[in-house]
């Protein structure tokens, strides 16, 4: 591949990616934006942080795998537990990988 091929590809990929982050700051900045507007935006992140994780921490190998033999579903409890009580991030990792280390320590001899 040429360089010119290589320049083009990175600034392509530089464009789909800031892009669609940029446009909404720069037309919405100087706008107020409805009350529930605001509110219904400040819960996006977390609807999709739990689209990411619910499949990640049910299912293994292509399959629902809901068991007390699950780590990172025992784990998940009181890391929410904790995310929602102290709005702690670093908590919320912490205790996470306590709980993991844990867990791996009890069921996994």
């Amino acid at each position: 591949m040429d360089q010119q091929t290589i320049f083009l590809t990175i600034l392509g990929m530089a464009l789909v990616t800031y892009l669609p982050r940029l446009l909404p700051t720069w037309l919405l900045s100087s706008r107020k934006l409805p009350r529930w507007l605001v509110i219904w935006l400040r819960n996006v992140p977390v609807a999709v942080l739990a689209a990411m994780l619910l499949p990640a921490v049910t299912v293994s190998g292509g399959e629902l795998y809901v068991s007390l033999r699950n780590t990172f579903l025992l784990a998940a409890f009181p890391t929410f537990f904790v995310a929602w009580k102290t709005r702690s991030l670093f908590g919320s990792v912490i205790t996470g990988l306590i709980v993991v280390a844990l867990v791996r320590q009890v069921l996994v001899p």
